[in-house]
């Protein structure tokens, strides 16, 4: 953690990154805490993103990573968190006082947070979750910590599914297929980028299970369409926002050493995603 020395930035790395939410709640913790920095947008390529860390790195930055770049951070951050190390992930960062780029992973955190809202999370529970990357990755590092519980994952990639799936055990089963994957499923879980544009929904709200709970990691101005669909049919459905607050509220946390005000940093949320 930076404790009492402030970064010299605080940013946001992606590409593309024009969309967050995250400068609007993270901006107004910052001015609740009288904390003299912004939080800035920074869209980086592929390509470019070594160069950008070193810059980062120079700059004594904090900030934190979203897509594509979650992997590629994680490989080069000088030192991980434990959670981190087991995400595979880094969506949290910062530079240490020795220079060393620290990866951490507070999408875990996050997630747990937006179960809980939702009332998921109980023993034996089944999740099906949708995808292989490092959100993916998050959720079955939470549900492993739930008595009992399993994930059912499935991606579009066979082999990064099979590669995330061996790495948490008997905790994460490989669906075959989607149908496998939801078939009986408590949870479902939107794990992929499917729904940013709100044209295509990652699964069709006719084939959960009647009772399934609907956790989409996606978000948008005024709830994703699978979110309203799944709710519509009388599911209990989230979007990514109470997950987007609470990884927030803990990359705070880890950049300055105390608890931001969540309170405030929720209002600015639902005020900059449209209620």
């Amino acid at each position: 953690m930076t404790g009492d020395r402030l970064p010299g930035r605080l940013v946001l790395l992606g590409h593309p990154v024009s969309h967050s939410l995250s400068p609007a709640f993270q901006n107004a913790a910052l001015r609740a805490a009288g904390i003299a920095l912004t939080y800035e947008l920074l869209d980086v390529a592929p390509d470019a993103l070594p160069a950008a860390l070193e810059r980062l790195r120079a700059d004594r930055a904090a900030g934190n990573v979203t897509i594509p770049h979650k992997d590629a951070v994680h490989a080069r951050c000088g030192r991980l968190t434990t959670v981190a190390r087991r995400v595979g992930a880094v969506n949290t960062f910062w530079v240490a006082e020795d220079g060393t780029l620290v990866g951490d992973n507070t999408d875990v955190a996050g997630f747990d947070a937006m179960a809980v809202q939702l009332g998921v999370g109980g023993a034996d529970c089944v999740v099906a979750c949708l995808g292989s990357g490092g959100a993916a990755a998050a959720v079955c590092a939470a549900v492993e910590q739930w008595p009992g519980a399993i994930v059912r994952l499935h991606g579009r990639s066979p082999e990064r599914t099979r590669s995330l799936a061996a790495r948490f055990g008997d905790r994460v089963q490989l669906a075959e297929s989607l149908i496998a994957a939801i078939d009986g499923s408590h949870v479902v879980v939107n794990a992929t980028p499917v729904g940013q544009r709100d044209a295509d929904v990652p699964v069709e709200v006719a084939s959960l299970p009647r009772d399934a709970r609907v956790m989409d990691l996606v978000y948008r101005p005024g709830e994703t369409r699978w979110v309203r669909e799944a709710r519509a049919a009388g599911h209990e459905a989230a979007d990514g926002r109470e997950m987007l607050l609470h990884q927030g509220a803990a990359a705070f946390e880890r950049w300055f050493g105390r608890a931001p005000d969540l309170e405030t940093m929720r209002r600015a949320l639902h005020t900059a995603a449209g209620g």
